[in-house]
């Protein structure tokens, strides 16, 4: 049994007339838990091979402009191929990025993925995802009724069949009208000062001298608790949202009457604007009013940008030399238009024989409250090969 996604990544349905949201019934979850082991069909993958452009077009989507992405002579140059970041998986399958089955009408927010790679990204990667519903629990909850983790694997494999990353993703599925009852978020109106932008400025001319690049960070130099260099995204816009669709793609962000075909197989996501035309759940994301609506105190970014930006720290720090290994992050809360985040790490262990390192990561909001947590293992180069 094959059977289609329906629901996006951090968004919505409705009612077509704009009214109240669906609930959770035991036979919808008892129809999606049939569908535990079964394939998924992940419909229009935004990259189906990692050309030049697709690469570059991600990685800008992402603020991360490293050459070894985004230039193809550097990498030449170097006597190597071009790159890619490692959560450009998300762009290759649609149901490892959020965009999951079952429960119409229930809202799915995505919120937490692990990467684990056999050998790194490289350009010409012609990728498929395999994906399979894995798990479904169901979760308490103190704000939003009823609430079910959607867990799916989705293994990539290339052209000849070998297995090139192994990626398994996570989405809640939860009641939202009796999220925005129960009044779990407060209304977030971030401004800035010049001066505050211009220290922003500051820091993103700061990471960019930084950055490792083709200078080796051999596994000899490095020790526990050493902190890698902060990484800033933000302050979070309609714009930045619309950055990450060009190199991300959404499912749902269609014109004209692709938009209309789409609503016509699926009534539930075309939610009427304040002009009465169908518009898709993911304008939650540059969207205020339908954000509110869903319990969220304004536009929001997508969970697959945490993801992403966690990944950003990691290769910054470790250099073109190092293999990025595994990558699991949890997204603990919404960032909404206006807030800054700031993605950090530390080393927790570093295995001298074989070049392995552990990493903690974080990331937090202009206020100090948690953004995203997780964790990764690289292996750098040895300074000299083991006798």
């Amino acid at each position: 049994m094959s059977t289609e996604t329906t629901s996006a990544a951090g968004a919505t349905d409705t009612d077509a007339d704009g009214g109240r949201f669906a609930t959770i019934s035991d036979a919808a979850v008892a129809d999606l838990r049939a569908m535990i082991g079964e394939p998924i069909r992940s419909d229009r993958p935004h990259i189906g091979v990692l050309t030049p452009d697709a690469i570059r077009h991600f990685a800008f989507g992402i603020g991360d402009r490293n050459p070894l992405w985004v230039d193809e002579s550097y990498a030449a140059a170097r006597g190597r191929p071009q790159g890619a970041p490692p959560s450009a998986l998300l762009a290759m399958d649609k149901v490892f990025s959020g965009y999951v089955t079952g429960l119409p009408g229930i809202h799915a927010m995505w919120a937490g993925a692990d990467f684990r790679f056999e050998r790194p990204l490289r350009v010409g990667d012609r990728l498929t995802g395999s994906a399979t519903l894995k798990e479904l629990r169901e979760r308490p909850s103190r704000f939003a009724g009823r609430s079910f983790q959607q867990i799916y694997e989705v293994p990539f494999h290339d052209e000849a069949g070998e297995l090139v990353a192994t990626g398994e993703s996570y989405c809640f599925r939860t009641e939202r009208d009796t999220a925005r009852e129960r009044g779990k978020y407060e209304e977030i109106r971030v401004t800035w000062t010049p001066e505050q932008i211009a220290e922003i400025a500051e820091r993103y001319r700061e990471e960019e001298a930084r950055r490792r690049g083709d200078v080796p960070r051999y596994v000899e130099d490095v020790a526990v608790g050493d902190a890698l260099p902060r990484i800033t995204k933000g302050p979070y816009t309609a714009t930045t949202a619309i950055a990450f669709l060009l190199g991300w793609g959404g499912l749902y962000v269609r014109a004209h009457g692709d938009a209309f075909g789409l609503f016509d197989k699926h009534p539930a996501l075309g939610i009427p604007n304040e002009w009465g035309v169908p518009e898709p759940p993911e304008r939650v994301h540059w969207d205020p009013d339908l954000a509110r609506r869903v319990g969220v105190p304004g536009a929001y970014d997508y969970g697959p940008e945490r993801a992403s930006w966690m990944g950003h720290v990691v290769t910054d720090w470790m250099g073109d030399d190092g293999f990025f290994r595994r990558l699991n992050v949890q997204v603990r809360r919404h960032n909404v238009i206006g807030e800054l985040v700031t993605c950090e790490g530390r080393v927790t262990r570093v295995d001298p024989a074989t070049g392995l390192v552990e990493v903690d990561l974080s990331a937090t909001n202009q206020d100090g409250h948690e953004s995203a947590r997780g964790f990764a293992e690289v292996v750098l180069p040895l300074r000299a090969a083991p006798r």
